[in-house]
C-alpha cells in the first residue's frame, strides 16, 4: 500500500513542470491530489491523468486562494500537505533597473505573496486539526552568487526566509520545509542556461516532496533542503548532524 494512502495534497503551480511532476509523485504514493494553476487546460490535463481535482485560480488573489482550499476540502478532504510551488521569473537583459516596475514587482507578488496567501489559508485549518505539513519551493538563486535576475533572486530569498520563520513560529505543530528543486529543465529555464549547466534530474524534487510528506523528516522543519544534494535515502542518516552543526540553513557568518 502506498505510504501516503488517503492523505490530501494541494499543489499550486501544478499544471506543468516541477509542480505537475510533484503531483504525479504524490498521487503514486496514494495521496488524493488537487492541482491548481491559472491555465484551465493544463490543470485539467494533469488532474485527469492522476484522477485528481483540477482547480483554476491565481495565487496572487486572496479570494482565489481561499476558494482553492475550500474546494479541495469539499471535494477531497482537509489538506494534509500544501506544496506552495507556483512561481514565475522574468528576464532582465538590460538589468533589473531597466525592467518595467510592474513586471518586476509581479514576480514578488507570485513568488512571495502567493506563497504567503496559500500558507495563510491552510495554517489555521491545520492548527485546528492538529496536523499538516507545508513544502515551499525556493531556489538556489536565494543564496548562490552570480544570479542575473534581481526580481527572481530577491523573491526566492524572501520566500526561503518566510518558510524558515514560519517553521519557527509553528515549531512542534506544523513542519514547514523550504526546498530547492535544483536546476530543472522546464519552460521557465528554457533558453536561460547552457546545455552543459549542472542540470538536476527532474525526478529529484518529486521524490523529496514525497519523503517530506511522510513525516520522516519533521525534525528538519525550517531547514533548506536541496532535491539533488539532500536525497531522502541519505538525508535520514544526517538529521542529527544537520541539527547539531546548524547545517542546511542560510546564515551570515562573520570572520
Amino acid at each position: 500500500m502506498p505510504e501516503l494512502d488517503g492523505q490530501v495534497a494541494l499543489v499550486t503551480g501544478g499544471g506543468r513542470g516541477i509542480g505537475a511532476d510533484v503531483a504525479r509523485e504524490l498521487a503514486a504514493a496514494g495521496m488524493r491530489v488537487a492541482v491548481s494553476a491559472r491555465t484551465r487546460e493544463q490543470v485539467e490535463a494533469v488532474a485527469s491523468e492522476l484522477g485528481g481535482l483540477a482547480i483554476t485560480g491565481d495565487v496572487v488573489n486572496a479570494d482565489d486562494v481561499e476558494r482553492m482550499v475550500a474546494e479541495t476540502e469539499r471535494e477531497l478532504g482537509p489538506v494534509d500537505l500544501l506544496v506552495a510551488n507556483a512561481g514565475i521569473s522574468v528576464r532582465e537583459p538590460d538589468g533589473g533597473w531597466a525592467l518595467d516596475v510592474e513586471r518586476w514587482w509581479h514576480v514578488h507578488e507570485v513568488n512571495v505573496r502567493g506563497v504567503y496567501l496559500c500558507c495563510r489559508a491552510v495554517i489555521p485549518r491545520m492548527l485546528e486539526r492538529g496536523s499538516g505539513r507545508i513544502v515551499i519551493t525556493g531556489s538556489g538563486a536565494a543564496y548562490l552568487p552570480g544570479s542575473r535576475s534581481t526580481a527572481y533572486s530577491a523573491s526566492k530569498a524572501a520566500v526561503v526566509r518566510l518558510g524558515e520563520t514560519l517553521a519557527t513560529q509553528l515549531e512542534g505543530r506544523i513542519p514547514v520545509f523550504p526546498i530547492s528543486p535544483g536546476l530543472v529543465r522546464s519552460e521557465m529555464t528554457e533558453g536561460s542556461f547552457p546545455d552543459d549547466a549542472p542540470w538536476t534530474p527532474p525526478e529529484c524534487a518529486p521524490r523529496l516532496v514525497r519523503a517530506l510528506a511522510s513525516g520522516r523528516f519533521d525534525r528538519l522543519s525550517g531547514r533548506y533542503l536541496h532535491a539533488e544534494h539532500d536525497p531522502p535515502e541519505q538525508l535520514e542518516s544526517r538529521i542529527d548532524e544537520i541539527l547539531a552543526d546548524d547545517l542546511n540553513a542560510i546564515r551570515l557568518r562573520r570572520a
